[in-house]
């Protein structure tokens, strides 16, 4: 089988390695994640310029791409330069729903670069997409809007939240889930730093929207933030798999320059072993992630069980490598100046976003039992 890239893809990649390449630093990503927003805007502004978010969207809803490949090129290389941008947040997540739901004039914002966020995980729901305690009720002005949203990734500097409540049913129910258009700044906010960069918050909804805010039909959004689900899965699995590729290549260069008794660590064979078992795990999640990308528009059964399989083993393999990474390059691995800090810490906090392995081992097992 052909791996090989589309021409247009490889040259998004290439363009993508020189932008990230000229502009990303070690230093710029801590500083901006300090930031009120949480990420650098300027470097936003010229991936946008590039069409990197035009690349998550197909040609019908105005982008040139939005297929699973696409989703891998664009993601692998922002995780390989370490960059914290809001591409899951806001043309993944909130935008793939815009687009499903037809919405062509805000994934047009999005696209030119304007910031959305989607709000859906809440206090008590920990993986669980259908787990929705947030309500809306029908009045006379349109939507009321009341409940709690937690870990809202890049909703600090969001001008738009997608937000989901329910309309009816119980708690868990899968029907009964709506999805809402809101400005941001309806919305009480408690922001904070992420520890793998960027920002989130904590929100809280008690508020009034107008009747178009409703996207999609009433109670029948499970589907849309499910694929949406799977696409961010997929960026976020492309993400900690260029991570992983920037974590090896410092972790060879440390042991070539790095001597002890004469001669470069890298000469060492326990440690050559424990570089080679590296290796297999990041060619492993480079088939995982591959095999998920070209699944995105398979069956929702086929999708979610891909899914599950992929998150599964990018967890287990961002631990391994993030761990022997740093016990191979000893103390300095764990400080905040060196750069193996900071794609460490990106890496291990992949596991925890989407469900982590546990989580999906579990939904592994219950959908192949179907």
């Amino acid at each position: 089988m052909d791996f090989k890239l589309t021409e247009e893809r490889q040259m998004l990649q290439d363009g993508m390695r020189r932008l990230l390449a000229d502009t990303v630093t070690h230093e710029g990503m801590i500083a901006a994640s300090e930031t009120p927003a949480g990420y650098d805007p300027a470097l936003w502004q010229a991936l946008t310029e590039m069409g990197v978010p035009g690349a998550m969207f197909a040609e019908e809803a105005g982008g040139f791409g939005g297929m699973g490949f696409d989703i891998m090129v664009v993601s692998e290389e922002l995780g390989r330069a370490g960059a914290v941008v809001p591409l899951i947040e806001s043309a993944i997540l909130a935008g793939g729903i815009l687009a499903d739901a037809g919405r062509s004039a805000e994934v047009e914002e999005i696209i030119a670069g304007r910031c959305f966020a989607f709000a859906h995980g809440e206090p008590a729901s920990r993986y669980d997409l259908a787990h929705v305690e947030t309500r809306a009720e029908k009045t006379a002005d349109g939507w009321r809007l009341a409940g709690a949203k937690a870990v809202v990734h890049h909703a600090p500097a969001a001008d738009m939240l997608v937000v989901s409540a329910r309309t009816s049913g119980d708690v868990d129910d899968e029907d009964g889930i709506s999805l809402f258009l809101v400005p941001a700044d309806t919305a009480e906010m408690r922001d904070y730093p992420l520890y793998g960069g960027g920002r989130a918050a904590e929100i809280r909804l008690d508020c009034t929207v107008a009747s178009d805010a409703l996207l999609g039909e009433e109670g029948k959004a499970f589907a849309l933030i499910e694929r949406a689900n799977a696409r961010g899965c997929a960026a976020q699995c492309a993400e900690a798999l260029g991570l992983m590729e920037t974590i090896k290549t410092l972790t060879v260069d440390y042991l070539r320059q790095r001597r002890q008794f004469g001669q470069p660590i890298g000469k060492f064979q326990a440690l050559q072993h424990r570089m080679a078992d590296v290796l297999i795990e990041i060619e492993q999640a480079r088939s995982a992630v591959i095999n998920l990308c070209g699944h995105l528009e398979a069956s929702r059964a086929e999708r979610e069980l891909q899914v599950c399989a992929a998150k599964n083993l990018i967890g287990r393999a961002g631990k391994l490598v993030a761990e022997e990474a740093i016990q191979m390059h000893g103390g300095i691995g764990m400080t905040q100046e060196y750069a193996l800090g900071h794609f460490a810490k990106r890496l291990t906090m992949t596991d925890h976003r989407f469900g982590d392995t546990d989580y999906h081992l579990e939904r592994f097992i219950r959908l192949s039992a179907r």
